[in-house]
């Protein structure tokens, strides 16, 4: 009798507690918050439960998962969404939101333009917070404008548990830029651009339903990330654009890419050194140069990049398929690395591992990065080129532990042909073309 006179009170204590984790109050729709579209995170259990870098989190969060939510309006700072400057009220939005001591909410609304000059949200804060972008974000198409740094627009740095979603658009207004590259005009200087977005030494991150388009540079790159979930991004460009990489990832553990859609100027994913444990699945790229790991080793320097796993993905008219890079004169690996369950469609170079790559008159084969157990499993579709494989390794540096199964690339309907030279390769089931 004693025990129920102490529990029941005290279930009915925690089930009333409850709702207010879910009903997240202070944001409605008109704040800019749509329920219906996104969630809050403080912080996120419900994605990263389970996975390496979750159980940290669950153990360290949960307590505060139950407070109150504070929401930050942009317009609240001065930000008026009609296409005028609102760097400033960015600026003071965020750190507001970020030296809440409470999960905190950063909006901005939807149907609204808010025209950034480059702009750092800067960590660390002090507790979770969720960027909920439902508008749009376009970048200021002055470029003096980023005189003291041309290769950053929009920067996250230093945060732990953060979230940024919404629906929303991040529009590089990169036109101005590929006009004056020297990969479009011969008599210019080869000049710097800025990655629209870029997440610098952040942990335990969520990034996801965003459209990201016609970047300066790069889309969007993940430099020296800890436990990084990015899904259902839309990311373009048009297909001449320059350097334009959708994803790029570097120095990076334990990040999983899955369910977007990429078609650019450059790599759709792009993955290089000091990379490890990288999954990317669900992936539609094209147009585009591929999937890419690296280039890696360039300069003569040392890079590694292990345990990747591509599994799932649709290429459709890009100029490579799933690419392994590396210079001449480099040195490190590149090993441990999964093609999966790929569909080519008229791609050029559908499987592709060049280790002697050199852009200079005198090449270096004294070194080269090691390119070692490499799986290709389930790989079907069209080549546009008559050489749907191509394995070219270093002769001092061979590839070892190539496997190739289950594979069946075509050109117009008939037998495409294999280049495979200085490579320990394994051909398991039916193999089309075989390097034997």
């Amino acid at each position: 009798m004693s025990l129920q006179t102490h529990f029941i009170p005290s279930l009915i204590v925690f089930l009333l507690s409850f709702p207010s984790y879910y009903s997240l109050p202070g944001i409605s729709e008109a704040s800019g918050y749509d329920a219906s579209a996104g969630r809050v995170y403080p912080w996120y259990p419900s994605t990263i439960q389970g996975r390496n870098f979750g159980s940290k989190i669950m153990s360290s969060k949960m307590g505060r998962s139950l407070a109150a939510v504070k929401t930050f309006n942009v317009n609240d700072y001065g930000a008026k969404g009609d296409g005028s400057d609102a760097t400033e009220a960015f600026d003071n939005a965020w750190k507001a939101a970020c030296s809440s001591s409470q999960g905190s909410v950063l909006v901005v609304p939807k149907n609204k333009n808010y025209l950034l000059k480059p702009i750092t949200f800067e960590g660390p804060c002090k507790s979770s917070i969720t960027v909920q972008i439902y508008g749009t974000l376009q970048a200021s198409a002055d470029r003096s404008a980023y005189s003291k740094d041309l290769t950053r627009w929009l920067v996250f740095e230093n945060v732990q548990n953060l979230a940024v979603e919404g629906g929303g658009t991040i529009n590089g207004n990169g036109r101005i830029w590929w006009e004056n590259s020297c990969k479009v005009n011969d008599d210019l200087s080869c000049k710097d651009a800025p990655t629209a977005l870029i997440f610098y030494n952040c942990k335990n991150l969520v990034v996801k339903n965003l459209k990201i388009q016609n970047a300066q540079k790069m889309h969007v790159s993940f430099e020296i990330c800890v436990g990084v979930e990015v899904s259902g991004l839309t990311i373009t460009a048009p297909a001449d654009s320059p350097n334009t990489d959708g994803i790029h990832v570097t120095r990076t553990q334990n990040i999983q890419i899955s369910s977007s859609v990429i078609g650019t100027g450059d790599d759709c994913i792009s993955i290089v050194s000091g990379s490890q444990k990288v999954k990317a699945t669900g992936i539609t790229c094209g147009p585009g140069h591929g999937i890419s790991i690296g280039s890696l080793g360039d300069g003569n320097s040392e890079a590694h990049v292990s345990d990747v796993t591509v599994n799932g993905a649709t290429l459709t008219g890009t100029t490579n398929g799933v690419r392994i890079k590396t210079w001449q004169g480099g040195s490190g690996s590149a090993s441990n690395i999964k093609f999966l369950n790929i569909e080519m469609h008229n791609v050029k170079n559908p499987i592709i591992i060049d280790q002697k790559y050199c852009d200079q008159d005198k090449p270096s084969q004294s070194r080269a990065v090691q390119v070692q157990n490499v799986l290709y499993q389930n790989i079907r579709g069209t080549s546009s080129s008559s050489e749907a494989i191509q394995i070219d390794c270093s002769e001092k540096f061979p590839c070892k532990g190539i496997v190739l199964q289950g594979i069946d690339l075509r050109v117009g309907g008939k037998a495409a042909k294999a280049e495979c030279n200085n490579a320990k390769i394994i051909e398991k089931g039916n193999v089309s073309p075989s390097c034997t």
